[in-house]
């Protein structure tokens, strides 16, 4: 099993803030996401889409 580095926290979080109308920001795997309870699905404001569910899941490894 590997690893890698990722830095710290604040250097992955950098840049990020919170949003008005949704949670976070999230890390999640060292991509950070925002959760909007409205739509019950997690944005990413890097690609202005929301994830489906089972790229969620994937992505925290339950798939």
């Amino acid at each position: 099993m590997g690893f890698r580095v990722l830095g710290k926290f604040e250097d992955v979080m950098q840049g990020y803030r919170p949003r008005k109308g949704l949670e976070g920001p999230m890390n999640f795997n060292g991509r950070v996401l925002y959760y909007d309870t409205k739509e019950g699905k997690y944005w990413d404001p890097k690609t202005d889409f929301y994830l489906s569910h089972d790229e969620f899941f994937r992505l925290v490894g339950f798939i």
